[in-house]
């Protein structure tokens, strides 16, 4: 049995009824679907447990067909059901869905009525006024889904980081297996670890380049592949992803990955600095009076031209340049310095996971604590937890704990901050805790200002040690609400509070701007992963990634410090 969360077996049910209702089946049945799926993510119960104890119809509304359909689920990893509904559809029609704001109701009456079955036939319905003809429909629904559709578009071949890093790792992998290949990096944005990465690139060191072309024209998963520049191809995947791989001799490897990782701006002041000191920095080499200056990595090309070396992650021209003249680059967080995770949810709301297993997961990656954070009972669709069960958590972690005696567990919450700015517990309640989180997870369509007052009233309080996702965006999906952010690091600094870079792949926030900004007047950060399922606490890397390029060093990050140091930092007197 795959090791499935409620969360994920939610969606899958979700997406199920989505595409039921896309083809225009039985509204009931539908509609029991979206119910079992609310239910997953409401319920206390493991549906893990509950499938391997055979109690998958106890779930209040799960009849015979759907419990079958999760039972199939949880035995294979995914639904053979929904890949049918999937093929069977006109793949015009499952892009279409995934505008939001245009869900399958909406598309199946676009294709019904208007034989609307893919993105180009909507904006034709939408700019012809064909659409605002339908029940339901108007001039006002039609121009929220024409900006729906340009944001969409505008996000249509932009990669999450986790997203790229995970292509690019992958090809990495078969192209070392390839003979003649003697280095293989990514490079771009994906190396500098952007949050979004807009073009896919890769290098790769050969004096073979026919054979690796030939070898990457083989590959079962590669579409084509086409000559685009000097040394630089087009690798288009199967499912149309599409790859810029770079092939050059090991002599010039360095010098390409130099100007392939930089971004422009970087890299055209670096060759300036080359120019005023009597070289020529070029893509294929380092030269002084037309004599090649021999170079063996990255690292030559910096010092040579008397800069320090510039980590990937800060090539940006943001001033990196100049502290790298005066030898005074921060000495950069690594992923290895994290000493534990501060932000977790169990199974006791919508985690995937018992808190003895995060327990486990935390020991194996040598952690010294970590914080078990779930939600707030107002947060329902999180299975936000009940003051009574808050203190059977306490109760079972401080079991647990005995248990333990080479890590520390945290009793935490992600409380939710209501809309005047107070808090889900009483102050009571929060006093019980190691380690209080305080986040927006609903009305985030306040002003600037009511948003503003909102997060400081929570960080007035002095129970909240970190303040989670400050701006509660969602990556290509929704956009940070509106708020004084330079206010929040001023307050941040003046209450003590935290801010949290939450590793999310479709979060990331705050990102590294923000994060340098909030260095500068020393704010302390926390480096957390948000984690619902074990294997998301491998994101960890993400959120040192965003830190990195904010200019972070370990002395900036609480969650560094060893387990004696922050029970010191978060003892109330």
């Amino acid at each position: 049995m795959y090791q499935l969360t409620n969360k994920e077996v939610s969606r899958i049910l979700k997406e199920l009824a989505k595409l039921m209702e896309l083809k225009g089946e039985n509204k009931f049945k539908v509609r029991a679907y979206y119910n079992a799926s609310r239910q997953l993510i409401n319920m206390s119960d493991n549906i893990q447990d509950l499938a391997r104890e055979g109690k998958i119809r106890n779930i209040p509304g799960v009849g015979e067909g759907i419990a079958r359909s999760i039972k199939e689920i949880m035995e294979k990893g995914y639904s053979p059901e929904l890949e049918e509904l999937k093929a069977e559809l006109p793949g015009g029609l499952l892009e279409i869905i995934k505008i939001p704001g245009l869900g399958p109701k909406r598309a199946y009456q676009l294709f019904n009525e208007l034989g609307v079955t893919n993105l180009e036939e909507l904006k034709s319905a939408l700019n012809t006024g064909k659409a605002r003809k339908l029940k339901g429909f108007g001039v006002k629904t039609e121009e929220n889904l024409k900006n729906k559709i340009e944001k969409y578009e505008s996000f249509k071949n932009t990669y999450l980081l986790k997203e790229a890093l995970g292509i690019l790792d992958e090809l990495k992998r078969y192209i070392k297996k390839c003979p003649g290949v003697s280095r293989v990096k990514m490079t771009g944005e994906a190396r500098r670890k952007k949050e979004l990465v807009n073009s896919l690139e890769i290098l790769v060191a050969s004096k073979e380049k026919e054979s690796v072309l030939e070898y990457l024209r083989k590959l079962s998963f590669a579409k084509s592949i086409e000559e685009k520049e000097e040394n630089g191809y087009l690798l288009t995947f199967e499912d149309d992803i599409r790859i810029k791989v770079f092939i050059v001799p090991p002599d010039m490897f360095c010098f390409y990955l130099f100007y392939l990782t930089g971004s422009k701006d970087h890299v055209q002041k670096m060759e300036t600095i080359a120019d005023d000191a009597g070289y020529q920095l070029t893509i294929k080499g380092l030269y002084k009076d037309s004599s090649k200056i021999k170079v063996k990595n990255e690292e030559e090309i910096y010092t040579t031209l008397g800069v320090s070396y510039i980590i990937p992650e800060l090539r940006e021209n943001r001033g990196e340049i100049t502290a790298g003249f005066k030898n005074c680059l921060p000495d950069s967080i690594n992923l290895r310095d994290i000493k534990g995770d501060l932000h977790i949810h169990s199974s006791y709301s919508d985690g995937g996971f018992s808190i003895r297993e995060i327990i486990e997961a935390a020991r194996k990656k040598g952690y010294e604590y970590l914080a078990i954070t779930d939600h707030s009972r107002s947060l329902k669709v999180a299975s936000g937890l009940s003051v009574d069960r808050l203190f059977k958590q306490i109760e079972e972690i401080d079991k647990l704990q005995e248990e333990y005696d080479d890590i520390i567990i945290f009793k935490g919450i992600e409380v939710d901050i209501n809309k005047d700015g107070s808090l889900d517990y009483s102050d009571e309640v929060l006093s019980y805790l190691d380690f209080v989180i305080a986040s927006v997870h609903t009305a985030f369509n306040m002003d600037r200002d009511k948003m503003t007052s909102r997060l400081i009233k929570a960080m007035e309080n002095p129970h909240v040690n970190a303040i989670g996702h400050p701006r509660g965006r969602l990556l290509k999906r929704r956009d940070a609400y509106k708020i004084d952010m330079d206010r929040i690091i001023q307050v941040a600094s003046e209450t003590n509070t935290c801010l949290e870079i939450n590793s999310s792949p479709d979060r990331l926030d705050i990102d590294d701007v923000l994060a340098r900004k909030a260095k500068e007047v020393g704010v302390k950060l926390v480096i957390n992963t948000d984690a619902h399922h074990l294997e998301e606490l491998n994101n960890m890397s993400l959120g040192v990634a965003v830190a990195r390029r904010g200019w972070l060093e370990r002395e900036d990050v609480i969650n560094t410090m060893n387990a004696e140091e922050l029970q010191e930092l978060l003892r109330r007197d």
